[in-house]
């Protein structure tokens, strides 16, 4: 009995025991809050380069200037006799673009061009992505949402003459249609307008145009057209100027990114989804997107845009360069090169195809890989946008309850007996199940209408692509992850390098080979992140040879036929006489493609030259470096590269 009791007391006091702990880490929990730490790419900066007074150590092999493009600078002004346009022209031309913000862009630079071409009037283009029915902000028209009106028009007086909008006794026959409308090609020529529009300018005063493809112009102009491919070049890069709110925020965003003291590196992935379709890159991707990507494809074919087959393989295009350089494949390439893993690279592109899961491996490389969103608030991306109407609430509702009479008369026409259950009632949708530009496929097999939201999310990524490419050009390096697709279309990346070389063409400025980076990969696709050290040094030599002149020819090759902006050389640049003469290269059809620019002014050659000399000191170790390179390789990497890695060791890039 004895002992009975003493287990009876000994349960009592643990019980007694539990019951107190119990209260007091409820009270506990009542009485404490816990503030919950939230990832900052701010902080995470602030953590990795704490003290940004002391001066920054660059290393030069990383961010120093190409010299052997030092010599290069921009001008883009008239060379020749250049009259100013007179105030009686053939009459008035206006268009309507269609397309993202690099269509946009080149569309603007050929309508401008020809107007001059005609003699004729240009009414400010109607952007169709940022129209008031995209439900835009009431505070901006179509070109105002994006570009500076007063500037634009400012800058190409002496060029172009330009106006807001017809006058008055023409609007009400531009809503009837009753001018005669073209939808160019961009591969029209000079001859085409001269001989098909200009006569019906002269006899009607108005034209309108319709652009989709990206331009109305072919991009390589004969040499006598010169003074028309500089008018390109000063449309582009001096009177396309963003509206002030834009650049004063993309401004804040370079500062911004400067402020922790070290060199930033600008990344575009590229991965769009209808470059991705037009290509056939679908079996790159996984789940959903690669269904997405077959479904445009197959609508390209039957619009006569895609002429191949729908199902293609896609590792045969990417072997070829036809797909782009994944998010991973970057990251490993940058890491090739020396890139730290707290370097700052800032993600450009308002959107990823693929989602953040492609970018996971990336961010496991440079944790410091930033984007718009974590350099600016909500606020200050809100107050880009401008005021805009509330959009109505896209809230599931559940079916209306069906009355007594109505189940009455379902119940008798449902049958003969006995009869299976009723199916369960239906599961509630919720808004982020349908949200987003992929939730349709799993519902239906036809794409649906873009929403009012939609609409309007298309316009907003006009402004995001408008900071992106503030800072792409303003970045110590760009590395381009699709550029050169050959789809015809103009592309973001080109149009960054395109201004970046005309700025300052001896900035860093990655110009890679994907069908040799392809084949670099295949070699050590089953190790990538333990490469041989030959094949690091392969890498090496490869992107560094894409920094200099080499690069940049080949670069020409292919995207010059294309779109002019991403390449506006010779004719919108000169060069320093003080330095050693470059020779010249022509390509296959006799064109110079490097080498034939004019020497600069008097006023140009001093400021100029000292800058120059500057980057030569800076950048010798840089060549120095290739140079090594490219003696303990040899001249023709490509064809020895697997013999010579199988022997190789395996080497860690951490050691």
């Amino acid at each position: 009995m004895v002992f009975k009791s003493k287990i009876k007391w000994v349960a009592l006091l643990v019980l007694t025991l539990s019951l107190g702990s119990m209260v007091a880490h409820l009270s506990m929990t009542k009485f404490s809050s816990m503030n919950l730490i939230q990832y900052s790419a701010k902080d995470a900066l602030s953590h990795d380069f704490p003290n940004i007074v002391s001066p920054v150590i660059r290393n030069k092999r990383l961010w120093g200037t190409v010299r052997s493009l030092a010599s290069l600078q921009p001008y883009a002004n008239p060379r020749n006799s250049y009259p100013v346009p007179n105030e009686n022209t053939n009459g008035f031309i206006f268009a309507k673009i269609f397309g993202g913000f690099e269509k946009i862009r080149s569309s603007i630079c050929d309508l401008v061009t020809i107007s001059r071409l005609l003699n004729a009037t240009l009414v400010i283009p109607e952007i169709q992505e940022s129209t008031r029915s995209k439900q835009i902000s009431y505070k901006f028209k179509s070109f105002s949402y994006l570009y500076d009106e007063e500037q634009f028009i400012a800058s190409l007086k002496n060029d172009v003459n330009i106006v807001k909008s017809l006058p008055e006794h023409l609007k009400a026959a531009r809503r009837s249609n009753e001018f005669p409308i073209f939808k160019p090609k961009n591969s029209a020529s000079p001859n085409f307008y001269i001989k098909e529009i200009l006569p019906n300018l002269k006899k009607a005063k108005v034209v309108g145009l319709i652009i989709t493809e990206g331009g109305c112009l072919q991009s390589i102009l004969p040499p006598s057209m010169s003074e028309f491919q500089r008018l390109r070049c000063r449309v582009a890069f001096h009177a396309l100027q963003f509206r002030s709110e834009i650049q004063t925020l993309g401004r804040q965003m370079v500062e911004r990114l400067r402020a922790w003291g070290q060199p930033f590196l600008s990344y575009h992935p590229g991965l769009v989804r209808d470059t991705l379709a037009y290509h056939g890159c679908a079996e790159l991707f996984q789940d959903v997107h690669t269904e997405l990507i077959q479904y445009r494809r197959a609508q390209m074919i039957r619009q006569g845009i895609v002429s191949d087959e729908l199902n293609v393989d896609s590792h045969l295009q990417r072997e070829n360069g036809s797909c782009p350089l994944m998010p991973e494949e970057v990251g490993l390439l940058l890491r090739a090169m020396g890139y730290p893993s707290k370097t700052i690279i800032y993600l450009a592109g308002s959107q990823t195809f693929g989602g953040q899961r492609l970018l996971i491996p990336l961010r496991a490389m440079f944790a410091n890989l930033v984007d718009r969103t974590s350099l600016c608030s909500k606020t200050e991306l809100s107050d880009l946008v401008g005021p805009e109407t509330p959009l109505p609430s896209d809230i599931f509702q559940l079916p209306r309850p069906k009355s007594e009479s109505e189940i009455k008369e379902e119940w008798s026409r449902a049958g003969p007996r006995p009869r299976p259950l009723p199916p369960p009632p239906e599961r509630r949708i919720y808004p982020h199940e349908k949200e987003g530009w992929y939730g349709w496929i799993t519902e239906t097999d036809k794409e649906p209408n873009p929403s009012p939201r939609d609409l309007r999310m298309q316009a907003h990524r006009l402004l995001w692509d408008a900071l992106d490419y503030i800072i792409s050009v303003e970045a110590d390096a760009f590395f381009p992850g699709f550029n050169n697709d050959g789809s015809g279309w103009p592309d973001f990346s080109g149009l960054v390098m395109g201004q970046r070389l005309y700025e300052r063409a001896s900035s860093r400025t990655y110009r890679p080979d994907r069908k040799t980076i392809a084949a670099l990969f295949d070699i050590t696709r089953g190790n990538m992140y333990h490469p041989k050290h030959d094949w690091t040094l392969s890498v090496k030599e490869h992107l560094n040879k894409s920094l200099s002149e080499e690069g940049l020819i080949r670069q020409s090759l292919l995207s010059k036929p294309n779109s002019f902006l991403s390449h506006p050389l010779p004719e919108c640049s000169c060069r320093i006489s003080s330095l050693e003469l470059t020779k010249q290269t022509e390509g296959k059809d006799g064109r110079v493609l490097y080498g034939d620019e004019h020497e600069c002014p008097i006023w140009m050659q001093s400021a100029e030259a000292v800058g120059v000399r500057n980057d030569d000191v800076e950048s010798a170790e840089d060549d120095n470096d290739v140079v090594e390179q490219q003696e303990r390789n040899g001249p023709d990497f490509t064809t020895s590269l697997t013999s010579t890695i199988d022997h190789d060791e395996e080497w860690d890039p951490n050691d």
